[in-house]
């Protein structure tokens, strides 16, 4: 590790060059320095071929010639007969000429065979070499150019691999379980907790992935076959422990280098389901001893009074106190029953369902405004329990916006329904809609109340939280199992204005 936190660069040819021996050498060695006289040797050259030439013609134009010369047949060629001598420079000079050219052109052909080695050696994925480049040649631009492309490939290359080293950590140790399946069922990656959790800690990659499948239990081996989220609950844990064991499965279908690939993340949930139903039944614990005081403490110093009553024969207040006794029992009954139903949630009946029909019943057990017409057709739902979803969360709406208010202003919409206020009160703005919204019903219940803050926002939908003095918290946790038991959901959010928008979402069958 370097000084700066990361890696040293590895050990390459930085200043050695490449396999062929090329011009390749570190930052300011002087090697490739010929190239700043490339035009001072072509000058040169130019020099010498033009005096050679001058001092051929001036040879020949002398007089005779010399004995060697005349002995190969060239001794008819005389400064009166001078019509071949053009030929003879030209077979004198062009041999000349071409190793001038040769010898100034080598310092160019070296460097750029270096550039093609260095070329080469970053399409291997070897970024460790580097033309060294001194003073202002014909070249400078490219090689300072070439330098620099090496200096940034280099550098995203350490980074890529610094990226990948701390991910590669992280998806290593990471409790949850994670493994990548390839279009050929084999598994191409997995992790330490995947190969710990499915294998025995044993190596995964490359094994078909029916094969990982085999020894598991039928209920994970089919969950992981679906490629479908899911929760699921096995009756024995996978190490051997004769308890039930919670797991939350993910799956991701995603492209990897052009092939489809399935990302699949197991994670156990034991734990945290343990901890939230043991902290769920303290709330349950907490608010029945609170209800159970509440009505239980009056109910004894009732009956208590009564019997003083009896035993002084003032038998003429009994009857008050018996109705009041009366309607403590009602209201304990009330609230364990709220309770019971929670728990006693059937799974839904899917019947068609007439919205007109529907909206009508409704109307007839809790004032609302309906916001715009109605959807044509039916939709498939248990109608009783989306019913009492409603009426819930309607009863809440006008709790939560009680006092006076402005009329609605959908009584001015000729579309739209509006159910008379009980006598005495202002009308109050609770409103429902119902329209499709893609692939689901939307039955949004609106109100001008005063909303509700984030801290509530994130717990409304717990079971047994509430906000109101006598409230059991039961209305949106019944309302959110009715939901969910269809395939749905429940969504809150704050009006603009004032007021909270409940979407009740159920798929459309």
């Amino acid at each position: 590790m370097g000084a700066n936190g990361q890696d040293p660069l590895p050990p390459g040819d930085l200043g050695q060059g490449n396999a062929a021996g090329e011009a390749l050498a570190p930052r300011g060695s002087a090697r490739s320095r010929p190239l700043q006289y490339l035009g001072l040797r072509l000058l040169l050259s130019l020099l010498l071929i033009a005096l050679l030439a001058l001092g051929l013609q001036a040879a020949f134009s002398m007089g005779p010639l010399p004995p060697l010369l005349r002995e190969l047949g060239w001794g008819a060629l005389t400064v009166r007969s001078n019509a071949w001598l053009p030929v003879l420079l030209l077979t004198l000079l062009l041999p000349v000429a071409g190793l001038l050219v040769v010898w100034c052109l080598a310092p160019l052909r070296r460097v750029l065979r270096a550039l093609e080695g260095a070329v080469l050696s970053y399409r291997d994925g070897d970024f460790s070499t580097a033309l060294a480049v001194d003073g202002q040649g014909e070249l400078h631009a490219l090689l300072s150019a070439h330098r620099e492309l090496a200096t940034t490939l280099r550098d995203q290359r350490q980074h890529l691999a610094q990226r990948e080293l701390l991910l590669d950590t992280v998806v290593q140790n990471t409790p949850v379980a994670l493994l990548l399946v390839d279009a050929q069922g084999r598994v191409a990656y997995a992790n330490i907790a995947a190969r710990q959790l499915l294998a025995q800690g044993r190596r995964l990659a490359g094994q078909a992935w029916e094969t990982v499948l085999a020894p598991l239990p039928e209920a994970l081996a089919e969950a992981l076959r679906l490629g479908e989220d899911q929760l699921l609950t096995l009756p024995e844990a996978l190490d051997g422990a004769a308890e039930p064991e919670s797991f939350h499965l993910s799956q991701r279908t995603l492209n990897l280098l052009g092939q489809a690939h399935r990302l699949v993340l197991l994670r156990r949930i034991t734990r945290e389901l343990s901890r939230q139903e043991v902290a769920s039944w303290k709330r349950v614990i907490r608010v029945i001893s609170h209800e159970l005081n509440n009505s239980l403490a009056p109910i004894s110093s009732l009956a208590h009074s009564g019997a003083e009553l009896a035993r002084r024969g003032q038998t003429e207040r009994l009857p008050q106190v018996f109705q009041s006794i009366s309607e403590r029992a009602r209201h304990l009954h009330e609230f364990l029953a709220g309770y019971a139903s929670v728990a006693k949630l059937p799974l839904p009946r899917l019947t068609p369902v007439a919205w007109a029909d529907f909206v009508a019943q409704l109307m007839s057990q809790q004032p609302f405004v309906l916001d715009g017409p109605l959807p044509a057709g039916t939709a498939s739902f248990d109608r009783a329990q989306v019913e009492q979803a409603l009426i819930n969360l309607l009863k809440n709406a006008h709790e939560a916006g009680l006092g006076p208010r402005e009329a609605p202003r959908g009584a001015e919409d000729p579309a739209a329904v509006t159910v008379p206020a009980l006598a005495g009160e202002r009308p109050l703005e609770v409103r429902l809609s119902v329209q499709r919204l893609g692939a689901e019903w939307c039955l949004a219940v609106s109100d001008r109340g005063p909303g509700m803050n984030e801290a509530v926002l994130s717990q409304a939908l717990l079971p047994f939280y509430s906000t109101k003095r006598s409230g059991t918290g039961l209305g949106l946790a019944l309302a959110r199992e009715i939901a969910e038991a269809h395939g749905g959901r429940i969504l809150l959010a704050n009006r603009e204005g004032g007021g909270l928008r409940v979407s009740l979402l159920l798929p459309v069958r």
